[in-house]
């Protein structure tokens, strides 16, 4: 209750001033609707923005699992080669800084125009795929240098040195990658069903685009609502689990 209180005081005068000044300003609804439109627009539209959430929590969820077991596994393999992983990293890099706009044409092309939920999945995967990556792999390269001395000492094997030494000193960097690998899940499903058009996945992007064409900005706003209330389940989903590992450790 400490740490939940003051951002939900602030939250609560934020709300509040926003209420006042649209009634005070008149600001018309279709520009910006007060608070209260908006949580009118949440009990509504529940059913289909709950079925719309669903829809894109499981496209960001699968590109998190893909972009863990692909960058955490290459993290992994070329974390035991110095010269391997001078090769691999500025190709993660390219692929980090390649905009999801760009490359969402070739995938949608590649995985058919049929299943636009499979093109949703990768590019959301290879948003979260660097941080998770990069995550793995500076965790793997920061044991006390003591220790690995020590392992050199007595003859560890790559595998032994990798499973007793340095996964366990890369724990909190890759929980590190996975709170921002989570979130990047989130916002590359959503830009990649924009980007796709179709409405085929049915997610909260495809609810935004329906009611920015009809201007229904307490829609939009709902739907926003819904993407943040994700945000943060997924942000509290992965402290709970930082919060096990410290404890187990």
């Amino acid at each position: 209750m400490t740490r939940l209180l003051p951002p939900l005081l602030l939250t609560t005068l934020l709300l509040a001033a926003w209420e006042v000044a649209c009634r005070v300003l008149h600001v018309p609804p279709y520009f910006l609707p007060p608070p209260s439109a908006v949580a009118m627009a949440l009990v509504d539209r529940a059913p289909i923005l709950a079925a719309s959430a669903a829809a894109t929590f499981w496209m960001a969820l699968q590109a998190l699992i893909v972009a863990g077991l692909l960058g955490g596994g290459l993290a992994l393999a070329v974390s035991l080669s110095r010269p391997a992983e001078r090769a691999v990293r500025p190709l993660a890099v390219a692929l980090q800084v390649t905009p999801v706009v760009a490359i969402a044409p070739l995938v949608l092309i590649w995985t058919g125009l049929d299943h636009a939920d499979r093109a949703v999945v990768a590019l959301a995967a290879a948003v979260a795929f660097f941080p998770l990556f990069s995550g793995v792999l500076t965790g793997l390269r920061s044991a006390d240098p003591d220790l690995e001395r020590l392992f050199d000492l007595y003859g560890a094997s790559p595998v032994q040195r990798l499973a007793r030494l340095r996964l366990p000193a890369a724990l909190p960097f890759v929980l590190e990658g996975l709170r921002v690998a989570a979130g990047l899940a989130v916002i590359g499903a959503v830009v990649a069903e924009f980007v796709s058009g179709s409405g085929a996945t049915q997610g909260l992007a495809w609810r935004l685009l329906e009611a920015g064409n009809r201007l229904r900005t307490a829609d939009m706003l709902a739907a926003l609502v819904c993407l943040m209330a994700m945000g943060l389940a997924l942000n509290a989903v992965v402290g709970i689990l930082e919060r096990l590992a410290r404890a187990a450790r």
